[in-house]
């Protein structure tokens, strides 16, 4: 299965990515409203990252979401397929590892780590599947996957805000505090295409995931999925 592709390619959603990374998490927090620091916290307590874990930190942009994995004396490894979010991320932290790597071909041998999260990423990966297998392959045995995407709220009238706000409120929003306007468009197509919480739930089991199980956050705007390696 192909994520939401929304026809552009590999390169064309790095090239994307490159454009917004000096105000990417600026933006995102003007869009979410603040929510997303309250997201972050949320799979934060998920991973329970403790001193001496291996964790990876999969799409990590500029690593301000592999900031608290390292609070807690993890050794984390922020991993992007985007050059200029790994720049921006070296800037601000340039103690961390921060690593290229494509999350269908992850540059680790197997089972070397404790933990593999992913945040608001796994949509813009071409091919989800090979990407959970990924994960999977690079996970200890008893290790555990975190994943926080968009997904689909649970409550059908606020589903209906919730869609317009996507189509209508953000792209206006985004042209105001976004160097590149037309990537939080394409944002906005990913987050409507991408499957609801029982369907990744489905992929993720598919990949060899055990124990798969999630929890809404924000009435279901965004999901927090979990699943072990057996």
């Amino acid at each position: 299965m192909t994520s939401a592709s929304l026809d552009k390619q590999p390169h064309e959603v790095a090239s994307m990515f490159d454009g917004v990374a000096a105000n990417y998490d600026l933006t995102n927090d003007v869009l979410s409203l603040g929510q997303d620091r309250v997201w972050r916290k949320e799979v934060a307590k998920a991973v329970g990252a403790r001193p001496g874990q291996l964790v990876l930190d999969l799409a990590a942009g500029t690593a301000t979401s592999s900031l608290p994995f390292a609070a807690t004396g993890a050794y984390v490894v922020p991993c992007d397929f985007s050059l200029g979010m790994l720049r921006e991320g070296k800037k601000r932290n340039p103690w961390l590892p921060l690593t290229a790597g494509d999350a269908t071909k992850l540059p680790f041998k197997d089972e070397v780590f404790d933990t593999v999260t992913i945040s608001f990423g796994l949509r813009n990966v071409q091919d989800t599947d090979a990407a959970l297998r990924e994960l999977y392959r690079v996970t200890k045995p008893g290790g555990q996957v975190v994943i926080c995407e968009f997904s689909q709220p649970t409550w059908a009238p606020f589903r209906t805000v919730y869609t317009e706000y996507l189509m209508r409120a953000l792209p206006p929003v985004a042209r105001a505090v976004s160097s590149n306007p037309d990537a939080y468009v394409y944002l906005a197509d990913s987050i409507r295409a991408w499957p609801d919480q029982p369907a990744l739930a489905v992929l993720l089991q598919k990949a060899g995931w055990s124990k798969v199980a999630w929890r809404n956050l924000s009435g279901g705007i965004v999901a927090l999925h979990r699943g072990t390696k057996g």
